[in-house]
């Protein structure tokens, strides 16, 4: 299958490098400009991308499709696509579930287009060896193929569609997840003023662990992307019967740093806490007193058949809910 020019949707920090990769492997690299920011057209110049101001002339010309935007945008993007009628290969490298990866392959094969899922893990490729693309479906050798010798390492799974975002969802169910946890942790300890006692401990159990946990304010300024990616992750274990109750957690979390999106400097750690601890969620004193009041009065159960009386009691009231 040849594959000469691809238009690129859309060139975020990502994208354009992803772009610049295939760009420089002597690929014909379109983009749109129309409704795009500034810094996107800086972005995109700086990579060697053609624009063709809109996705309709984008899409006309190119042979394969390449959506990399924030996971909560793959679906609608998908949609326009094939609302133009395209019938190329589209590749959809963004963070989301296997299903919604599915469901973004029904999308544009209703218009006739082949689709390829991808997965991105690693920075945006700039340099070799950091960052890898998976891909799964269609055409998905031809795909990897076009970045041979680029920075950007391509993996065709030979796995339907749906497997190299399981991959992406996998790995960033850890990475993310992880530092959701540890900033929270790190927030925690600061509220209750046990926070030099928690880093002396760490220093002798966990070696690494404090640094570990400061990690949080190099990514504050584009947390605002990973809630879409953690709800999708969630949604990808609860579909495997799994809870997802960790992802939705680490998604609260990194709504709260929605303000740091475009700072000039990563925020100080203090900073980060602080917006983390400020939810608009959080009980009233009134309301925790009243709690309080109310589970004062119950007594602990002992045994085996009270834990499962209670169980049971908890089912009811669920269904009946």
């Amino acid at each position: 299958m040849s594959i000469r020019t691809v238009a690129l949707l859309h060139p975020g920090e990502m994208g354009s490098a992803i772009g610049a990769c295939l760009a420089r492997c002597g690929l014909r690299v379109v983009w749109a400009s129309s409704g795009r920011s500034a810094s996107t057209r800086s972005r995109a110049i700086a990579a060697g991308l053609e624009d063709l101001g809109s996705v309709e002339r984008a899409l006309d010309v190119a042979d394969m499709a390449l959506s990399v935007c924030p996971p909560h945008g793959a679906l609608a993007l998908a949609r326009e696509v094939a609302g133009h009628g395209y019938e190329g290969i589209f590749v959809d490298a963004n963070a989301i579930s296997p299903e919604t990866a599915r469901s973004v392959g029904r999308a544009v094969g209703k218009a006739g287009a082949s689709f390829v899922d991808g997965g991105i893990i690693g920075p945006p490729p700039v340099e070799a060896g950091r960052s890898r693309l998976y891909l799964s479906g269609g055409p998905e050798q031809d795909v990897a193929a076009l970045f041979a010798g680029s920075n950007l390492e391509a993996i065709a799974l030979r796995a339907p569609a749906g497997a190299a975002s399981a991959v992406k969802a996998c790995y960033a169910a850890w990475t993310k997840g992880a530092t959701a946890l540890l900033a929270a942790v790190r927030a925690l300890a600061e509220s209750e003023g046990v926070e030099a006692a928690l880093l002396a401990e760490w220093k002798v159990s966990q070696p690494g662990l404090d640094k570990r946990s400061e990690a949080i304010t190099v990514q504050a300024r584009k947390a605002w992307r990973w809630v879409g990616e953690m709800e999708e992750i969630a949604a990808s274990f609860e579909a495997a019967g799994l809870p997802g109750g960790f992802q939705l957690a680490a998604a609260d979390l990194y709504r709260r740093l929605e303000a740091f999106k475009g700072a000039a400097a990563p925020p100080a750690l203090s900073q980060v806490t602080a917006a983390i601890r400020r939810s608009p969620r959080r009980r009233s004193a009134k309301t925790a007193t009243r709690d309080s009041q109310r589970d004062s009065g119950a007594k602990f159960k002992f045994g085996t058949a009270a834990l499962k009386r209670d169980a049971a009691k908890r089912s009811r009231t669920l269904r009946r809910g």
